[in-house]
């Protein structure tokens, strides 16, 4: 399991330029399963996505499609982890 922090490094008139294609990249990868959930940070300063991936080399290929990421409007932080403890059982089937 792994999480993408995303940083904006363009002001949000740029990010808002590129932000439906950003969703519907979203749209695609989680319909491929790649992708649990997904939001804007609070301030909106960046992003967070939760990513379901066998490993970092394939989290760095779903990322490398990206539109922030191919327009340079974002840097991307992984955390690697492995989920322990749920709230609900039933989410270990998705994980």
């Amino acid at each position: 399991m792994f999480i993408a922090i995303l940083s904006y490094k363009k002001p949000l008139e740029d990010v808002d330029r590129f932000l439906q294609a950003h969703r519907d990249y979203l749209a695609k990868h989680y319909a491929a399963g790649d992708f649990i959930a997904s939001g804007p940070q609070t301030p909106r300063i960046g992003g967070v996505i939760m990513i379901k991936a066998e490993n970092r080399a394939a989290v760095d290929s779903i990322i490398a499609q990206d539109p922030f990421n191919i327009n340079g409007i974002a840097d991307y932080q992984i955390v690697e982890f492995t989920p322990t403890m749920f709230c609900d059982d039933s989410l270990k089937t998705i994980l």
